[in-house]
């Protein structure tokens, strides 16, 4: 009896031991998957500013999808890409590269392929002066590149970081549906992508630092909005292209 007894009793104990080290691994395994997913979502947005919205980009393009929106998202995906330095003023200019180069392959596209007369004579205009832009902001680009951090890309609630955030998330989500018609399809996107610009260069005023910097941003809220109305203008005219 007292044999059967403390054979009982070592059984119940080595039971238990294995049941801790069990509840131990386990533990130790979850942590680990834990922090490894921590870390490639730390990764994966160390890119791109906090909280920004990609749902709508679409991302998925194939040959039968329109070429202007293969434009944008490619655009956009770089942008997305980028690694903010912290300073207003570098990445406003770095992120407004990558915008203005999404401009002149949309103006390439409409003169490909649109035979409006009022669209392919702001194509060109579009071309010339974002072109001309991005002659000045490179040099510009390339001094700031040792400017100090002045915000936190990856703080939701940093007042620029917010409003760029704000840019590209309204872009995302204004993306118009595509047409038949190239005219149609330049004159939508453009209007969307003009919009995110005149945001941007907004939060560069509020929040920048260099002189001709903010002076570029002013000339691009400027001509920008002005083209934005002309397109709608257009847009309004010309509803049977839908």
């Amino acid at each position: 009896m007292k044999k059967t007894t403390f054979f009982l009793a070592t059984l119940c104990s080595a039971l238990l031991l294995s049941s801790c080290n069990n509840e131990k691994a386990d533990a130790t395994t979850a942590t680990e998957s834990t922090m490894e997913t921590a870390t490639t979502d730390a990764a994966a947005g160390s890119g791109s500013m906090a909280g920004m919205d990609h749902s709508k980009m679409r991302s998925e393009t194939s040959t039968s999808e329109s070429p202007m929106l293969m434009a944008m998202n490619d655009m956009m995906a770089k942008m997305d890409a980028m690694k903010m330095k912290g300073n207003t003023d570098h990445d406003f200019a770095h992120m407004m590269l990558e915008h203005h180069k999404g401009a002149l392959a949309m103006a390439d596209l409409e003169l490909r392929d649109g035979k409006d007369a009022t669209m392919r004579q702001m194509a060109e205009k579009i071309k010339a002066d974002q072109q001309k832009e991005i002659s000045e902001l490179e040099p510009i680009a390339e001094r700031l590149d040792s400017a100090p951090n002045n915000y936190k890309p990856m703080d939701p609630i940093d007042p620029f970081t917010s409003k760029m955030k704000a840019s590209m998330d309204g872009m995302m989500q204004n993306l118009p549906s595509m047409v038949a018609d190239p005219d149609m399809n330049f004159n939508m996107m453009m209007t969307v992508h003009h919009q995110s610009a005149v945001d941007m260069a907004k939060a560069e005023l509020a929040h920048g630092k260099d002189t001709k910097l903010k002076e570029m941003a002013q000339m691009m809220i400027d001509a920008q909005q002005k083209e934005i109305a002309e397109f709608k203008a257009w847009h309004g005219k010309n509803a049977d292209k839908m």
